[in-house]
């Protein structure tokens, strides 16, 4: 939801900021388009189904709403541990997902963001199960794994995204839990880049 706030935020494509403002388009919360069967993505945001009433929550611009098509498709991934253990799947999943953006017809602009998890350890919960890494076998921390992730994401993911970026964090999941970004300017600005190009898009698409 937040992603489509900073869309209307910074303001780079009037057709897309006259389209949340009018509320022809809305964010759908069930990520579906009527009479499409797909699977579900993380953000998706189109065309309001006419004579549907829109649904504005307190604080937020963009409505919500059930929509007919899809004009910019989120799908959101986040890495903490045993990252390449199940790197094939996330791949497959983040691939599949455009399929199913794009099948309801039109050029949805298709957007993926991976957060990759840095820290020099962390834990995993299980129902009463607490699993700490150790750095060895197949218990390693994020930080042995984090670059093998993210060549592997922009090798065999990335490329059929119209935009997609990776988030660097610090997390390790135990009390109190912290969490930082590896770089924060380095994520504003990589983050910001992906909006003017999704903005640029919406305007030339749409």
């Amino acid at each position: 939801m937040h992603a489509f706030e900073d869309l209307h935020a910074i303001s780079r494509s009037a057709k897309l900021v006259g389209a949340i403002d009018s509320r022809r388009s809305v964010l759908n919360v069930q990520n579906r388009t009527r009479g499409i069967k797909a699977r579900r993505g993380d953000g998706t945001f189109g065309e309001i189904i006419p004579g549907e009433a829109s649904i504005v929550d307190p604080g937020f611009l963009v409505a919500r709403g059930p929509i007919a098509t899809i004009e910019i498709g989120i799908e959101v991934k986040i890495l903490a541990k045993a990252m390449i253990k199940q790197i094939d799947r996330v791949v497959g999943d983040l691939r599949k997902q455009v399929d199913h953006f794009r099948k309801s017809g039109g050029r949805p602009v298709c957007v993926g963001i991976v957060g990759i998890n840095h820290a020099d350890h962390t834990v995993g919960y299980e129902g009463n199960r607490v699993t700490p890494t150790t750095g060895k076998g197949g218990y390693l921390h994020p930080i042995q794994e984090a670059s093998e992730a993210e060549r592997r994401l922009l090798a065999d993911a990335a490329p059929v995204f119209d935009q997609f970026v990776i988030l660097k964090y610090r997390a390790t999941n135990e009390p109190p839990f912290p969490f930082d970004w590896v770089d924060l300017n380095s994520t504003r600005q990589d983050y910001a880049a992906v909006l003017v190009r999704v903005s640029r898009a919406y305007q030339e698409r749409f």
